[in-house]
């Protein structure tokens, strides 16, 4: 949901243009909007003089890149809880993210009232091994308070050399329950895609996270599928979508792409009408071969992976079940600074298909299925959403909270998992599943017309960081 953009050659140009157009600047623009300008650049003087004031005049020495970065934060975070700044280190950091490996614990984390908050730990790594959840506050790493770290200063605190420990204290669940927690950091590789055949005759898919190795990942175990199902006994897909937080744009419209060949799969709006983008499938992308699909969707489920449910939904190409989704329908546009690091900027919204703006509200399931939860994991199995962050996107007056993100380690635990296998064998529980549901079936809808069709472009990940 992240466009690369550069803007010297732009400002190259707007700054020649100006250059002949000054003298008639005033009548043009009108005495409000010059108004309006000189009050902002008397505002910009005086950020200069409270700079100036700190250099001269405070207690000790400030570090006066620290200070500029801090500002360039604080004004960032006044925005929404997605946009910010990233130095250097953060923005390379984040381009090996992007592609499936990079060192640390192998959690995802966001910011959420000036506290860092684990959106979901990733499968199999030191992290999920420690027992950390979803929804987790951590509070402290290594005896130092994350109250006032920005979200790029904790992550890097959490990373380090291979084999190295770190210790995390977090705050759990609505008691506030403080574990602490000690990891051993290494070099994480992130499987995108697992998949296996459930019940012998069903292809299960789990996407972990977005990364450039999903399409790919995908395709192949589709093809597996194939070559391991008899055509005569395949009953259909399961895409598992549950805590998975997001990821590349490109790669969630591959993966819509693999179960419809025609329609729009999303678009995004931003401030000006002439930016909207339309995201058609392309023909001949559907893998499936028609075969129903079932995707599984939780609290957990953010960004990019309510792409791929909503689009889905909307097209009528799978039943979805589970619980609602996070709720992030906000785009993220990365804007390199040359050898100053990015700035990863809020652009847009994107809507799915028929036109819904999921922001702060989720994806409703077709079929709502709570999981049970052990007792000492009552009340600690619940994300807010994107409601719920300080400062996010409002959208109307019907935001929803979050819901349920456990998952059971046990697949015979597994309601949502049983209830999706039943759908597709034909069974139907009238107590867990109801009547209006039925077996999907592909049926692909008109893409609404009020946006410019534009071809796929690549993208980066959310504001959600994996460390």
């Amino acid at each position: 949901m992240i466009r690369k953009v550069s803007y010297l050659a732009l400002g190259v140009a707007i700054g020649a243009a100006c250059a002949g157009v000054a003298p008639q600047m005033v009548s043009a623009f009108g005495q409000s909007a010059y108004a309006a300008a000189a009050d902002t650049y008397r505002q910009l003087n005086l950020f200069g003089d409270v700079f100036e004031k700190i250099r001269n005049d405070y207690v000790e020495k400030p570090d006066e890149s620290k200070l500029i970065e801090a500002a360039i934060n604080g004004m960032l975070s006044s925005l929404d809880p997605h946009s910010s700044y990233m130095d250097a280190k953060a923005y390379r950091d984040m381009q090996v993210q992007t592609k499936g490996e990079f060192g640390g614990l192998g959690i995802e984390v966001t910011e959420e009232d000036g506290l860092i908050k684990v959106v979901s730990p990733i499968d199999d790594t030191p992290a999920a091994k420690a027992g950390i959840l979803s929804g987790d506050i951590i509070v402290g790493i290594d005896d130092e308070s994350t109250q006032g770290l920005t979200l790029d200063q904790a992550v890097d605190k959490m990373r380090g050399a291979v084999n190295s420990p770190v210790r995390l204290k977090i705050l759990r669940g609505a008691s506030k329950e403080v574990k602490e927690f000690k990891i051993v950091r290494d070099v994480i590789k992130v499987q995108s895609v697992r998949s296996h055949v459930e019940d012998g005759d069903i292809g299960y898919v789990r996407i972990t996270q977005f990364t450039e190795q999903t399409a790919d990942g995908l395709k192949s175990a589709m093809d597996k599928f194939r070559a391991d199902i008899p055509a005569d006994k395949f009953k259909g897909y399961i895409l598992d979508l549950r805590n998975d937080p997001g990821g590349l744009l490109d790669q969630s419209i591959e993966v819509v792409n693999s179960f419809i060949d025609k329609g729009e799969i999303v678009s995004t709006r931003g401030r000006n009408p002439d930016d909207a983008q339309r995201f058609n499938a392309r023909p001949g992308g559907d893998l499936s071969g028609g075969k129903p699909l079932v995707v599984l969707i939780n609290g957990g489920s953010a960004s990019a992976s309510e792409i791929v449910a909503g689009a889905l939904q909307d097209h009528k190409r799978a039943t979805l079940i589970g619980t609602r989704s996070f709720g992030k329908g906000s785009v993220q546009t990365i804007m390199p600074l040359g050898q100053d690091g990015a700035l990863r900027l809020t652009t847009a919204r994107y809507y799915t298909p028929s036109g819904r703006s999921i922001q702060a509200k989720g994806i409703e399931p077709d079929i709502e299925i709570q999981e049970d939860v052990p007792p000492d994991m009552k009340g600690k199995d619940d994300t807010k959403g994107e409601a719920s962050l300080k400062g996010h996107l409002t959208n109307g007056t019907d935001e929803k909270t979050g819901s349920q993100a456990y998952v059971p380690p046990d697949s015979k635990d597994d309601k949502q998992l049983i209830a999706a296998v039943d759908l597709l064998h034909g069974v139907k529980h009238a107590a867990v599943i109801p009547t209006p549901a039925a077996a999907p079936a592909p049926a692909p809808s008109d893409a609404p017309k009020d946006v410019p069709a534009s071809p796929a472009a690549p993208a980066k990940p959310d504001a959600a960081q994996p460390n």
